[in-house]
């Protein structure tokens, strides 16, 4: 279970360098754009012990990404009063379940790389 903690924590990094390019005013704030080139490159190390760890790249990818785009989504609506109409809240659901069916999935298949993460710990 580890290893998906580590794929939710880089989704979560997903956000902050989202968060903080935003804040940056297209890389025009040194300050900013320090915290999002930090924030970029700790998303992907956690992504990056996640696959180390055996994940299926796939699943992943797709948590990975998808848990940065619904904390995007929920700190655009709170941090800068964007709004989502009734079609995006649709689509925002259609990407949890998305991200629940792979994780399904990906449960059922065998794990390629399940040994090299036995190997490993």
């Amino acid at each position: 279970m580890k290893p998906w903690y580590w794929v939710i924590s880089g989704g979560a990094f997903e956000t902050a360098w989202a968060l903080t390019m935003k804040m940056s005013e297209a890389f025009r704030d040194l300050f900013w754009d320090f915290w999002t080139v930090v924030f970029i490159l700790l998303s992907v190390w956690f992504l990056n012990k996640g696959l180390k760890a055996g994940l299926p790249m796939g699943t992943c990818y797709a948590v990975w990404v998808g848990v940065g785009a619904i904390l995007a989504t929920i700190a655009g609506l709170i941090l800068f009063g964007e709004t989502l109409g009734i079609f995006g809240w649709i689509c925002l659901a259609v990407v949890i379940v998305g991200i629940i069916g792979m994780n399904l999935v990906s449960q059922e298949a065998p794990e390629g790389g399940s040994e090299k993460a036995s190997e490993e710990e």
